[in-house]
């Protein structure tokens, strides 16, 4: 396989193991760099497997039936990955704070569902970076963190 196969399969992983309908844990350890950065507009950048692990199990918790899955072929060049995906959840676990604009008191049964688009850089084999652009208004709006206009 080319080295761009070879990013799109971890890639695909990632997105299957770690962001799909189950979170397995162990895919951070395998696949990310042991500094990966991760960063998304609605969240604060994470760093590093400890707190990636920390972000998505408190995520997972708030929102349990939080998945996100694939729109469009991933699309490789070099060192870098880029996919589309779709996904969200249903608030149903405890107050969660981890959104930059303000916080979701517990079980408030909001529903979010919304888009973006995802870079990923892969450095000898692993996730060093995975840079995420997502439909944050939408989702924020949903959970009324925001309003309308």
């Amino acid at each position: 396989m080319s080295k761009e196969e070879d990013n799109k399969a971890i890639v695909g992983r990632w997105f299957t193991e770690f962001w799909g309908e189950t979170c397995n844990l162990s895919v951070v350890d395998e696949v990310a760099a042991p500094d990966m950065l991760l960063k998304y507009s609605l969240h604060e950048a994470r760093r590093g497997h400890d707190d990636i692990k920390a972000f998505i199990t408190g995520f997972r918790t708030a929102f349990p039936d939080l998945n996100f899955w694939g729109t469009a072929d991933l699309i490789a060049e070099g060192d870098y990955v880029v996919g589309q995906w779709e996904g969200g959840g249903t608030h149903m676990g405890p107050a969660f704070a981890d959104f930059l604009v303000g916080s979701l008191p517990a079980a408030s049964g909001r529903k979010m569902r919304f888009t973006g688009t995802t870079i990923l850089r892969i450095e000898n084999g692993k996730i060093a970076e995975e840079t995420g652009l997502d439909d944050g208004v939408t989702a924020l709006t949903q959970l009324g963190l925001i309003k309308a206009a």
